[in-house]
């Protein structure tokens, strides 16, 4: 990982235009597409994209349906006015989907093709970690500048302190949580909350500590289902008239398996809800917006700039470049600290 030279503070004349960006690699048009899962903030990202374009003279092609629609040639020019009003918008107006034909090398070869046709001079990919995998074989075989933008929820990605969606699906299991805990209450239940997260545990640790839970299972740590049970016995000691429990689904025990130990070793009543897509969807929170469309605006000039193969993050607050194979090969961790402050405010 990268980071980008510190400069000092400009002040700028408001009423002057954007000051054009240095482009030493001569791009002139650049393709854009969504990829893999959705998640919020994934038009704020499109829409950043476009209009750099714009103020920068660079024409921006948008690909619909990801790499399974760039081997069909589903491309169409987008200008400024075209992506306005979809800020605030979940999902993505560029569609997304899973490309079965992008696996093989005719595949790629095809959009690859497609991409030279309409004089494309480098891609921006934003997805999560599959999606950048058939991007940096794409730039292999075929010699065409990708960049990676960061957008999936689980906030999985090495290179970057948060991903585009994360903070919006945290929000989300973060209000079904709250009710969920009231209903708990009034019938003196144990609540165990499936959220999102197959490889990491992210969302499940902000959660859990965000709703007050009184446990959290994460992929990370591989703790037994049954230490659940002996933390709600200690919580009805103590007088809770209800427990909450948060649970990854990368978490190797299960939702259902946690609540199947509860109940045995406690007789108590448990409840499993799973929160599943409905963590995707809805309108990107403002930290969300404002990471996309920083992360957007920073793809468009690492292209000119001549970088090529590279995920755009935003680590300390800064612009980072990291190289996209390093963003599979090296495991983001979650908070040890943050893990550690969860089970210290359980009690």
């Amino acid at each position: 990982m990268t980071d980008l030279p510190v400069t000092e503070p400009l002040l700028f004349n408001l009423d002057e235009p954007t000051p054009a960006h240095p482009n030493p690699a001569g791009i002139r048009r650049v393709a854009v597409l969504t990829s893999g899962g959705d998640a919020p903030g994934m038009n704020a990202a499109v829409r950043a994209v476009v209009r750099t374009g714009a103020q920068q003279g660079v024409e921006v092609v948008g690909v619909r349906r990801g790499f399974s629609g760039l081997h069909r040639g589903e491309l169409t020019l987008l200008g400024p006015r075209d992506v306005a009003n979809i800020i605030q918008r979940g999902g993505t107006i560029l569609l997304t989907a899973r490309s079965h034909s992008w696996r093989s090398p005719e595949g790629r070869a095809r959009g690859a093709q497609v991409l030279r046709d309409w004089n494309v001079d480098g891609l921006i990919v934003i997805g999560g970690d599959g999606s950048f995998h058939g991007a940096h074989l794409l730039q292999e075989e075929h010699g065409i500048p990708v960049i990676g933008v960061p957008g999936t929820i689980d906030n999985d990605l090495y290179g970057t302190d948060h991903t585009i969606g994360y903070f919006t699906a945290v929000e989300t299991a973060l209000d079904a949580v709250d009710k969920l805990r009231d209903t708990g209450a009034s019938h003196e239940r144990i609540f165990v909350i499936e959220v999102m997260g197959r490889h990491a545990g992210h969302i499940a640790l902000d959660v859990a500590v965000a709703g007050g839970a009184e446990e959290v299972f994460i992929p990370e740590d591989h703790k037994p289902v049954d230490s659940a049970v002996q933390v709600v016995q200690e919580s009805v000691r103590k007088g809770k008239k209800g427990s909450i429990v948060i649970v990854a689904e990368g978490y190797a025990g299960g939702a259902q398996g946690v609540a199947d130990a509860i109940t045995a070793g406690t007789g108590l009543e448990t409840r499993v809800s799973i929160l599943g897509h409905i963590q995707r969807g809805g309108s990107p929170v403002s930290s969300d917006r404002i990471l996309a469309s920083r992360l957007g605006e920073a793809a468009v000039y690492a292209l000119m700039d001549g970088q090529r193969g590279v995920m755009v993050g935003r680590t300390a607050g800064g612009i980072t470049y990291t190289p996209l194979h390093e963003t599979w090969e090296n495991r983001k961790d979650v908070s040890r600290d943050l893990y550690r402050c969860a089970r210290t405010l359980s009690v």
